[in-house]
């Protein structure tokens, strides 16, 4: 058994205990890409669809990212910030502006090749990398790609086997399959603003694109699960993801309460429309969540934190269902006490009582939190044009060890000539596509 001692965070302002193992392990096993060998292309651009396919390039997929010639993802322009240029980036990329933060948030272990495909030549590009694929996803509004010889029907007639995923905002049938997705519009538009933001004041978007991200995740787990339809079947398939249905989806309980009782969601702020006390708490320096989620847990919370004994045996707040009744009260009472001491006083109070709870951190302490280091949850890579740069490393281990991230995200065009070279273009053909500014 390894031994064990209990530290201090050294983050910021944090003083919540962590266990720690001491003790050698043996070197994870990790396991083999189960990817490799999938070719994916990328049509996709923004924050959904590279989200999906970043999660399959991690999986070792080669993810082949097609972008506009000129300017490429959006992203690429959405500065500052952005990572500093080195000093010995590649001249041949010297006309680009610097490397976004936030593209390089979602395009790692991807290759990136630019490619007018409005052109002949450069739709012909296009289709012989439909032929070569495993999976394109794109991200076009519905029917757009077809336009252009490039709809799932022309795309399954190059290759039957193609994995073709659409992530658009509404869908591709229906009175909205036109209309474009944005995040913050479709937030709006399928109830979670209405939910979220304090019970006094106005609707809130949430702090990051989580519509975006929950689209792109199921996104990539139904194109996992067609490349497992086409092992038995030998078959494509067209996957349909989009915004709004992912945002319904993800309404969760809020979405029962309405289709079981017709209860209507509304704001809650921080608090739990069905459990009290959960909800975030000032203290006299910071703030602090608490979430007591059952009786036991509130008579922990009550006795040792509040110093009232008494409140789990009055009949206001001896069960969940009396303490959302009687909420303000109680959260007064909680808000009054906490307010007393800083929130290293209840951090340490809180530690080990068996009562959830977690500081309010900012971003610079999440990242110097001390579960972050244990588990390497940040990766330095080697960028051609910035150098070294920061990466939030891929979120699950397997066997104990994470997916490696093989490439950097890539900078524009990247590998348009190396592409193009395995598609079976020459050097003269290559030079004459970049002339023409096919590619």
């Amino acid at each position: 058994m390894h031994a064990r001692a209990v530290l201090r965070d050294v983050a910021p302002r944090c003083t919540r205990a962590i266990t720690v193992d001491h003790g050698s392990r043996s070197e994870p096993k990790g396991m083999p890409p189960p990817l490799q060998g999938i070719k994916v292309l990328d049509l996709t651009r923004v924050l959904a669809g590279p989200t999906s396919t970043m999660l399959l390039a991690d999986l070792g997929a080669d993810v082949i990212k097609v972008e506009e010639v000129s300017r490429g993802d959006d992203t690429r322009s959405w500065y500052p910030p952005s990572a500093p240029l080195s000093a010995d980036a590649p001249e041949e990329a010297s006309h680009l502006p610097p490397e976004s933060a936030y593209f390089l948030a979602v395009n790692r272990n991807k290759r990136s090749i630019t490619v007018n495909f409005k052109e002949p030549e450069g739709l012909e590009i296009l289709h012989r990398l439909v032929k070569e694929s495993d999976v394109l996803v794109e991200n076009f509004i519905s029917g757009k790609l077809a336009e252009f010889g490039l709809g799932w029907e022309d795309c399954q007639k190059l290759n039957p086997r193609l994995i073709y995923a659409s992530i658009t905002g509404y869908g591709q049938t229906g009175p909205f399959r036109k209309a474009a997705g944005y995040d913050v519009i479709v937030e709006a538009e399928a109830g979670l603003m209405h939910i979220t933001g304090e019970p006094d004041g106005p609707p809130c978007k949430v702090g990051v694109a989580v519509t975006d991200i929950a689209t792109g995740l199921y996104a990539h787990g139904a194109i996992m699960a067609a490349l497992l339809s086409r092992q038995r079947t030998g078959q494509g398939v067209w996957i349909d993801c989009n915004l709004f249905e992912s945002q319904l989806a993800g309404l969760a309980n809020i979405a029962s309460n309405y289709l079981i009782a017709g209860q209507e969601g509304s704001r809650h702020g921080t608090a739990h429309p069905s459990i009290v006390p959960y909800q975030v708490f000032p203290c006299k320096d910071g703030f602090i969540m608490i979430g007591a989620g059952n009786d036991k847990q509130f008579k922990l919370f009550a006795e040792t934190i509040l110093g009232r004994p008494d409140l789990p045996s009055d009949p206001k707040f001896s069960t969940n269902k009396a303490r959302v009744a009687n909420r303000q009260e109680l959260v007064a009472l909680i808000t009054e006490t906490l307010a007393k001491e800083g929130r290293d006083h209840w951090i340490e109070k809180l530690t080990g009582l068996g009562v959830p709870f977690g500081p309010i951190n900012n971003v610079a302490q999440t990242f110097a939190h001390p579960q972050v280091a244990a588990r390497q949850m940040i990766t330095e890579v080697e960028h051609p044009r910035a150098g070294k740069i920061k990466l939030v490393s891929p979120a699950v281990t397997y066997n104990g060890k994470r997916m490696p991230i093989a490439r950097p995200p890539p900078y524009l065009s990247q590998h348009t000539n190396e592409v193009l070279t395995e598609l079976g273009y020459s050097a003269e053909e290559i030079a004459e596509l970049r002339k023409k500014k096919v590619i």
